[in-house]
C-alpha cells in the first residue's frame, strides 16, 4: 500500500473527525460485523530465522517514543538506525542520546507528516516502533509491513474493527508481525499473578475486573502535552471507552483469551458528563479555545465482556474524575481473589477470616510466585525505568524475540481484540447499552491454540 500524503488524508478522512469509529455512523446493531477474506496466512505462533542485531526504527520521538530509545539502548544486541517525528527538535534530541551512547547517529525523517513512508522504506530496519496519535498507528504500522518489516506500536492497536481487520490481513499477507506494546501485561503484580494463575492458586476463574482510571485533567487541557490536544478532541465526538487494554490485556492473558477462549460480546454505559465541562469553566481563563467545547463522552464508562466459555469480565475507563490511578486487576476463581490499588489477596481458607492479606504479608506470596522473567532480569528493568521497569521488560521480550527467534508474546490477534471494545462501547452506549460481538480476529483458531506462554 503506497501512503502518499493525498492517499493519507483520504484514508484518515474516511474514518471521521480524528479518527473517530466509522461503526457510530455507519454500523447499526443490525449490521452484521463481516469477517473480510483471508489474504495470507496465519500468524499465530510463527517464528522467524534468529537474527544477530536487531535494527530498529522509531517513528513518534514524544513522551513515548523517547522512553522506549531509553530501554533499547540498554538492550544488548539492539541498534536504533531511524528516527522519525515531524518536530525536528524531538528526533534530535532522540539521536543526541544515542550518539551519546557512542553509536552511529541514526537517520533522522522530519519532513512533514508523511516522511515516515521513507523510515519505512529504509533498507536496514527490522522493526519499526510507532508511538504517535493513534489515528496514526493503523496506517504507518501497514506501511511499514508493506515495506517488509515488523511493528511494534503502541496502544490502542486501532481505533475501529475495520482497522483491526486491515492490520491483521497486511500482517498475514507480508508474514510480518504486527504486535502491540501493551506494557501493563509486563508489570510485576500483573506477572506474578499470571503465574499464580497458571499455577491454579486461584481455582477455576469465573470473572475480572479492569479499568484505566487516571486523572488526566492537566494533561488534557495542557498546552503542548498531547500535540494540537489530539486526545482531548475524542472526548468532544464520542462517548465509550478510549483506552481498553491496559487494564484489558493482563485480564485477558489470566483468562486464555485467544487462547482456548474468547470475547464473545460486551455491553457498555457511561456516566453524565461532568468533569472536563467543570475544568474547563473553572481552570481556564476567559477566551482560552478549549472554554467553551462541548465535551460528549461520559465521566465513567462501564462495560460488561462475555467469553465464549462464560466468564465475566468488567472494564472501566475515567480519565476525567479527582481519583487515585488504578488498573483494578482484579481476578477471582473458585480457590481465592487477588485486586490491586492497593494490591491484596485472599486464599480459601486462609488465616484472618474475611481479611485481605496485604502489605508486609504478601512478601511470603511475593517470593514464592515472583514471575521467573522479573527474577532474571528485574533489577536492570527498574535501573532502565519506565513505569517501575514494566516497559523494559516488554521491550527487552520483544527485541530477544527478533535475536532467539520464538514466536512473539503479543500477536496482532491480540492487539485487535483488546483494542475492539473502543469501538464496540462506543456503538453499544449508542444504542442504549445494547449487546454487541465481537469479531474472531483468529478466525476460529482460539479453538485450539493452546495455552499462553511466557
Amino acid at each position: 500500500m503506497n501512503f502518499s500524503r493525498r492517499s493519507l488524508i483520504k484514508f484518515l478522512g474516511s474514518l471521521g473527525f480524528l479518527g473517530i469509529p466509522e461503526m457510530q455512523k455507519k454500523y447499526s446493531l443490525k449490521t452484521k460485523l463481516i469477517e473480510p477474506k483471508q489474504i495470507g496466512q496465519t500468524m499465530i505462533n510463527k517464528k522467524f530465522k534468529p537474527l544477530d542485531k536487531v535494527r530498529v526504527g522509531i517513528i513518534g520521538l514524544g513522551n513515548r517514543g523517547s522512553g522506549h530509545v531509553g530501554n533499547l539502548l540498554d538492550i544488548d544486541k539492539v541498534e536504533i538506525v531511524a528516527l522519525c517525528d515531524k518536530i525536528k527538535a524531538k528526533a534530535e534530541r532522540s539521536a543526541k542520546r544515542i550518539t551519546d551512547k557512542g553509536y552511529q547517529k541514526p537517520a533522522i525523517y522530519s519532513n512533514g507528516e508523511s516522511d515516515f513512508e521513507n523510515l519505512c522504506k529504509q533498507d536496514d530496519i527490522d522493526i519499526v516502533y510507532i508511538a504517535t496519535n493513534w489515528i496514526w498507528h493503523a496506517p504507518m504500522a501497514i506501511c511499514a509491513m508493506e515495506n517488509g518489516k515488523h511493528t511494534a506500536l503502541e496502544v490502542p492497536m486501532a481505533t475501529t474493527i475495520k482497522e483491526c481487520w486491515d492490520m491483521i490481513n497486511v500482517s498475514e499477507k507480508t508474514q510480518r508481525f504486527c504486535v502491540m506494546l501493551e506494557n501493563c501485561c509486563y508489570n510485576y503484580w500483573e506477572m506474578m499473578i499470571l503465574n499464580m494463575v497458571r499455577k491454579g492458586e486461584f481455582g477455576d476463574l469465573t470473572h475480572a475486573e479492569c479499568a484505566y482510571i487516571h486523572d488526566l485533567r492537566g494533561l488534557l487541557f495542557h498546552d503542548t502535552y498531547y500535540e494540537d490536544h489530539w486526545r482531548r478532541k475524542w472526548y468532544t465526538q464520542a462517548d465509550g471507552n478510549f483506552y481498553p487494554t491496559h487494564g484489558l490485556g493482563p485480564v485477558a492473558q489470566y483468562m486464555n483469551i485467544n487462547y482456548g477462549d474468547k470475547f464473545e460480546y460486551m455491553v457498555s454505559m457511561s456516566s453524565p458528563e461532568f468533569g472536563m465541562s467543570k475544568w474547563a469553566k473553572e481552570k481556564l481563563p476567559a477566551g482560552h479555545p478549549a472554554k467553551n467545547e462541548k465535551y460528549v463522552r461520559g465521566d465513567m464508562n462501564t462495560s460488561i465482556i462475555k467469553t465464549n466459555k462464560g466468564k465475566t469480565i468488567m472494564l472501566q475507563h475515567d480519565t476525567v474524575s479527582p481519583r487515585p490511578y488504578s488498573r483494578i486487576n482484579m481476578v477471582s476463581g473458585t480457590k481465592g481473589t487477588f485486586s490491586d490499588y492497593p494490591a491484596r489477596l485472599y486464599l480459601d481458607g486462609q488465616e484472618g477470616g474475611h481479611s485481605w492479606k496485604q502489605g508486609s504479608d504478601l512478601d511470603p506470596v511475593k517470593k514464592q510466585f515472583e514471575h521467573p522473567l522479573w527474577k532474571k532480569i528485574g533489577e536492570i528493568a527498574r535501573k532502565s525505568g519506565g513505569h517501575g521497569g514494566m516497559d523494559f521488560v516488554m521491550n527487552y521480550r520483544m527485541m530477544t524475540a527478533l535475536l532467539e527467534g520464538r514466536k512473539v508474546d503479543m500477536d496482532v490477534y491480540d492487539g485487535a481484540a483488546w483494542s475492539a471494545p473502543f469501538p464496540l462501547s462506543i456503538l453499544s452506549v449508542k444504542n442504549r447499552s445494547a449487546p454487541v460481538d465481537f469479531p474472531d480476529f483468529t478466525r476460529g483458531k482460539w479453538k485450539t491454540r493452546g495455552e499462553f506462554l511466557i
